[in-house]
This record gives C-alpha cells, structure tokens and sequence, in this order.
C-alpha cells in the first residue's frame, strides 16, 4: 500500500494534499475529507447507519496530527477530530475523489439538503 512522502496542509485554500511514494498526488478539499471521515460518527456501524453530512461547504482543517506510522488525525474547525485517516483510506479517497464527490453531491439532493450551513434545499 502506498505511504506518503509529503503531507502539505493548505490553510487558505481548505485543502490537504499529499504526496504518496507510488508517484501518485491528491489535493482534498477539506470539505470532502470532512463529510467522507472515517470515523463512526459518519460512517456509523454499518452502512445503513451511514450518515449524509451538510452544511460543510466552508469547513477547513485546523490540525493534522501523526497517529502512528500508518494514519493522520484531522481536526476540523466545526470541532469533528475524530477520524483516523489511515494512508490507504487517503490514497483510496484521492483514487475515488471524482465519483464519491458526486455520490455525495446527489445523496444531499436527495434528502433535501445543502452544502451551506443553516440551509434547506
């Protein structure tokens, strides 16, 4: 499994990029790594308990934080800090970016919700 070689946290631009030692590079808007996070709050137990997160379009990361070496903890500025990002859960998200964003962009359509914080619709 591909590991990274350089982990660059991007402040203004609420991304994260990453470097992996196969070549490949990811830049992740915050607000996806924060609807996609690993952590059982959103992904819950099982899929059916999987969670449609809204109203993230301007949520940033305001700490990246080693867990060993195999994950990064991401601290996002809504207070969510509780999902391991574990380097081939990244490199899968960063292979799969395109296709989970638009799963995400339709299942919010669906449930009638929005990107914007306090928004319906």
């Amino acid at each position: 499994m591909p590991t990274p070689t350089e982990i660059r946290l991007r402040l203004a631009e609420k991304r994260l990029e990453v470097d992996f030692d196969d070549g490949s590079r990811f830049s992740y808007p915050a607000e996806l790594l924060r609807v996609e996070s690993p952590s059982a709050e959103v992904q819950g137990h099982s899929p059916e308990e999987r969670k449609t997160v809204a109203g993230r379009r301007h949520v940033g990361i305001v700490a990246v934080e080693p867990v060993g070496n195999y994950a990064v903890r991401l601290v996002f500025d809504d207070g969510h800090n509780t999902g391991i990002y574990a380097w081939d859960y990244l490199h899968r998200l960063g292979r799969e970016q395109e296709q989970r964003w638009q799963d995400y962009l339709n299942a919010l359509a669906a449930k009638g919700l929005s990107r914007d914080a306090g928004a319906m619709g």
